[in-house]
């Protein structure tokens, strides 16, 4: 509401200003307000520089409302510094600007002047201006005995050291705050995408690093097999002379013991031994069985015998004699 009763009093139309406005005082009837509009055009060119560059400001405000929120957060005071060429004069109430009037050659003739009229200007506008405090910029000090003349009040000096309380009234445009919204999400999005960069860079390079180290040890290994060469070679060899001289050095491979488990395994004396062979690679029993029942005995028990755990044995289907006997032939390779 008060934005729009602001814009109504306006001599332009409400796109061409920005305009805000701070809260003084408030009752139950009635609120006291302090109003400020730009043109956006003349806000432009002041921002040119900035703008020209890509940098957009997070606030525009009136410089005369943050001195007033810094130097007289409380109370009615007095302002006066230079800006430029001018001087300033402006009028707060509890840290909000009420009035203030630049005059483009502030000497003590012209102030003697203007500072009255304008303090009957703030008085007939409902401005409290009882008792305020005067504060008079460090580098306008040789206007001080003027200042203090003329408001009747004592003058202190300040500087600008003291850094600038934040206030609220801001007349950053529209379009400026959607385009530093767009800036900023952009910002954000680039701040992603170089951490991103950063992480696949990061693990590229240990990729590379492990590729590298493995690329190392195999060719530190391939030597090693490489210069072990001659001693596997020799191992192997006497491994295989080892399996061919087994029958005859180990006492497993003895026929006698082979006969002897092959003689334990018969699950009765309906199971019979006629042929036995053997070899250096293999052994191969033939026999008869009063049934092929018998026959799968005979090589299930052969399977199972400690004795002869170092063979595998196979045996083919048992061969039906005339008189419903069992056949059967069974070979045994060492493992």
């Amino acid at each position: 509401m008060i934005r729009i009763q602001i814009e109504k009093a306006l001599p332009f139309s409400a796109d061409e200003v920005t305009t805000d406005f701070e809260l003084i005082e408030q009752n139950e009837n009635e609120s006291v307000v302090s109003t400020v509009a730009i043109r956006n055009e003349q806000l432009a060119e002041i921002a040119a520089p900035l703008l020209k560059h890509g940098y957009i400001p997070r606030q525009v405000t009136v410089y005369a409302a943050q001195r007033a929120s810094t130097y007289a957060p409380k109370g009615n005071a007095v302002l006066i510094y230079p800006e430029g060429k001018a001087l300033v004069y402006a009028m707060t109430e509890n840290g909000k600007l009420s009035l203030a009037r630049a005059f483009e050659n502030g000497n003590g003739e012209q102030l003697e002047m203007e500072l009255p009229q304008l303090r009957l200007s703030a008085e007939l506008q409902g401005i409290n201006v009882s008792d305020p405090s005067v504060l008079l910029d460090e580098s306008c000090y040789q206007l001080r005995d003027a200042v203090q003349g003329i408001l009747a009040s004592p003058a202190e000096i300040v500087g600008i050291e003291l850094p600038p309380a934040p206030i609220k009234l801001n007349l950053l445009p529209e379009s400026w705050r959607l385009r530093r919204a767009q800036l900023t999400k952009q910002a954000e999005w680039r701040k992603r995408l170089v951490w991103a960069g950063g992480a696949y860079a990061a693990l590229l390079f240990l990729l590379l690093a492990y590729l590298g180290f493995m690329r190392f040890a195999i060719g530190r290994l391939e030597g090693r097999i490489v210069s072990d060469a001659p001693k596997t070679e020799f191992i192997r060899a006497t491994e295989e002379n080892w399996k061919a001289l087994a029958p005859a050095i180990d006492s497993r491979y003895y026929p006698v013991e082979i006969l002897q488990h092959l003689f334990e395994s018969l699950p009765s004396t309906d199971v019979r031994i006629t042929t036995y062979n053997q070899s250096a690679r293999q052994i191969s029993v033939e026999g008869e069985a009063n049934s092929a029942d018998l026959a799968y005995k005979f090589i299930e028990s052969v399977k199972k015998n400690s004795g002869l755990q170092i063979f595998q044995f196979n045996m083919a289907s048992p061969r039906i004699l005339p008189n419903d006997h069992a056949q059967f032939r069974l070979e045994g390779r060492p493992q």
